[in-house]
């Protein structure tokens, strides 16, 4: 049968794909609308397979605030390029998402697939979804989502154009314009400076020992950031036991007296050499009173940059007020409860886009 121009357009609005495949889904199914949508989505079902293994580490973070304030939704949905994710379209169907979480209780990222999609309820959100790969083009993931719902403060932010998105939960003696403000400014500092936790209070034993372990081996291998009464004896073994070459022993002999320009003149070996020496002495410098004080120093102030109530507060006129002094400030009964930060495509392999490389395949 003769399919018209008017009835093409008409499937294309229903389903948002492209002219000739509404014309071929028309085609197939005799103008039946219904059956020709059907023959779109696994159609749809079909290309967003093929396209499922394509990196997606672009797309946006998104947030949504319910409208009493007491329950904020965060949700990372990836796609291929930054092209994508600047499209209103994908952007809306992202934002649906988001709404869809914030209303509704699912346990985990399996229960919400299989939901009814509020977007398009004759569909699940999987399928929804693989059909908006179709409709877009390109591999998308919904990636993650967490949700915040409390009697207290809730505030969502979303920096940078969507490529970073918080959501915080606190607490106060009151719910003021004042209270609710500060909130939103610990949400714009959690963004900025990426904090690990709240407080030291939130670092088990465990973690802290790891973090810890992890200073000390890093300090160990970085020998000129060594103290000098550690740095020294290490320098003599690696001379008196010719672990250094006869090069870099002459240059020590020439500039030990010295020190502080000494490796702007070594070899890339000699560090090296002494790191090694130092790892195996790694239980003795551990006891070593100076060394100890050492880490301890690096140790704070690693905590300082991860905990959030540590970190100097980002609007800060002094430069040097704690975010918890500044919290004070407001509310002496504030407190920062939880937060959730995602960033875009954090922990992610991105895509190496060699066009030139392309374009010399294509014309192969």
């Amino acid at each position: 049968m003769a399919i018209s121009a008017a009835d093409v357009k008409k499937l294309r609005e229903m389903s948002g794909a492209g002219m000739s495949d509404c014309k071929k889904a028309l085609t197939e199914t005799e103008g039946n609308f219904d059956e020709a949508m059907e023959w779109l989505k696994k159609k749809g079902l079909a290309t967003a397979q093929k396209k499922a293994g394509r990196i997606a580490a672009e797309g946006i973070v998104t947030t949504v605030l319910s409208e009493d304030g007491k329950t904020a939704t965060i949700i990372e949905v990836n796609s291929e390029t930054d092209f994508v994710a600047k499209n209103e379209i994908f952007q809306n169907y992202v934002k649906g998402l988001a709404t869809q979480i914030n209303n509704g209780d699912y346990a985990d990222m399996a229960a919400f697939l299989a939901a009814k999609s509020e977007i398009d309820p004759s569909v699940t959100v999987d399928e929804h979804h693989k059909a908006m790969v179709a409709k877009i083009g390109e591999n998308l993931t919904i990636r993650r989502f967490d949700k915040i719902k409390a009697d207290g403060v809730v505030v969502s932010y979303i920096h940078a154009g969507g490529k970073i998105g918080v959501i915080v939960e606190a607490q106060a003696g009151s719910e003021s314009d004042e209270v609710k403000e500060a909130v939103r400014n610990i949400a714009m500092q959690i963004a900025a400076m990426n904090p690990q936790y709240i407080s030291r209070d939130d670092i088990s034993a465990d973690e802290l020992a790891h973090i810890k372990e992890v200073i000390l081996d890093s300090t160990l291998s970085d020998a000129p950031s060594l103290p000098v009464p550690i740095l020294k004896p290490l320098i003599e073994k690696a001379v008196s036991e010719k672990h250094w070459s006869d090069e870099d022993i002459a240059i020590y002999e020439e500039k030990k007296d010295n020190m502080k320009f000494l490796f702007n003149f070594l070899s890339k070996e000699a560090p090296a050499k002494l790191a090694q020496l130092a790892m195996e002495k790694k239980a003795e410098f551990a006891e070593n009173k100076i060394f100890a004080g050492t880490i301890d120093g690096r140790v704070s102030k690693n905590l300082k940059e991860i905990c959030l109530l540590d970190q100097t507060y980002v609007k800060a006129a002094d430069g040097k007020q704690t975010v918890a002094a500044y919290l004070k400030t407001v509310d002496a009964a504030l407190k920062i409860v939880k937060f959730v930060r995602f960033e875009t495509g954090e922990g992610l392999e991105k895509k190496n886009e060699d066009f030139a490389a392309e374009v010399a395949a294509q014309l192969g």
